[in-house]
């Protein structure tokens, strides 16, 4: 490559991680290859200890994918078909799929302008009195108000699941998770802070009778091999997820504190940048970063422009779920919540990663300032 070509920045790099752990990694599929123990099975109970340790809670059960987690997670709960669900307009259309699929019915509430979280006046103006349960959402792994926001829910009498699909490793108040929730839920995609090597998730809670549902829930509504109480779904997680879960976990506190330490060289190298905005810190809330996600009002050119320097970016998401036509039927058109709306015209997500080199960390905030200043 010439000295004056730079190289590209990609926007995760998976191939990175397994570098720096790959005995690990080998080691773990090479167990489970040998013990042939290939759907849930030894591994898989021994990430669920060790999982539930990690966040707090006191049972962790190992599922196929996130968004089968937040779906069991909601039945476990004892939400019923028919019952209200809110769900922020700023999220995955994972979150509100698994509310449908549990067959409860979506309604939707605006975010925080500052942090993009549901809050607790949020949660107040959406709520009806048919409203059974809420899912709220540390998106990008903002912790920021779950605290207020379960609180309020307690409140207004509703289940809580947490759908914290990007929030391995958040804090708030120095508190993880699972002291602050009684029920959340994981995503382990490949891309997240903690990510398997195909799909997988995991339901979390503190109380035992959810946990004995979800775990009958995920494995054809079963509890010995062919006592089937109710028919129910094939939500397993593999074992070898299982396996390389368990390998990455001890790495993931210092992984988290890796995108932590990249999140404050962004934020000091864009300080100042005009028109631009960066995440929200807010006291007490220790951000997971699994994205690193700015504001900006010209967002299209920009990641244009970044694109040609060779700089890849994201942008999660381009639209509020009520704008997807797959909730049309919700009946919420354009101003229904106005700033997830605005959010979502502005938002760009650069790359972050443990691995992520400080050059191009510089490089990447020098290519952003350099445009907005131009």
């Amino acid at each position: 490559m010439s000295a004056n070509v730079k190289s590209k920045i990609p926007f995760v790099d998976l191939k990175a991680q397994y570098a720096a752990i790959r005995p690990e990694i080998d080691e773990a599929i090479a167990r489970v290859i040998a013990n042939t123990s290939f759907i849930l099975g030894p591994e898989v109970e021994a990430f669920e200890r060790e999982f539930a340790a990690y966040t707090g809670f006191e049972h962790v059960v190992g599922v196929s994918n996130g968004t089968e987690a937040v779906h069991l997670a909601l039945r476990a709960s004892g939400l019923q078909p028919g019952d209200e669900v809110v769900a922020p307009a700023h999220t995955f259309v994972a979150t509100t799929e698994a509310i449908t699929q549990a067959g409860c019915k979506v309604r939707l509430c605006d975010v925080s302008d500052a942090t993009f979280c549901t809050t607790a006046e949020t949660l107040s103006q959406a709520a009806t009195p048919e409203t059974r349960g809420v899912v709220p959402v540390p998106i990008y792994g903002n912790p920021a108000g779950l605290d207020e926001t379960i609180a309020r829910a307690k409140e207004l009498g509703l289940k809580v699941v947490v759908d914290a699909a990007q929030a391995h490793g958040a804090r708030l108040g120095g508190k993880r998770l699972g002291e602050l929730a009684d029920v959340a839920t994981y995503s382990f995609f490949p891309g997240k802070n903690l990510g398997a090597y195909g799909d997988a998730g995991a339901v979390a809670t503190n109380d035992p009778e959810i946990a004995r549902r979800a775990r009958m829930w995920r494995n054809h509504g079963r509890e010995g091999k062919f006592a089937h109480e109710f028919e129910a779904f094939n939500s397993r997680m593999d074992g070898m997820q299982g396996a390389i879960l368990r390998a990455k976990l001890p790495h993931l506190a210092d992984w988290c504190e890796a995108r932590r330490t990249v999140a404050r060289a962004y934020g000091r190298a864009l300080e100042g940048v005009p028109g631009l905005v960066t995440p929200a810190e807010t006291d007490g809330a220790e951000h997971a970063y699994h994205l690193y996600v700015v504001r900006v009002q010209n967002r299209d050119a920009l990641r244009k422009s970044l694109g040609e320097q060779g700089i890849a970016s994201g942008i999660h998401y381009p639209d509020p779920v009520h704008l997807y036509p797959a909730y049309a039927y919700l009946g919420c058109g354009e101003g229904s919540f106005p700033v997830a709306e605005q959010i979502c015209r502005e938002i760009l997500s650069l790359p972050i990663y443990p691995e992520l080199p400080q050059e191009d960390v510089e490089r990447v905030a020098s290519a952003v300032a350099a445009f907005l200043k131009g």
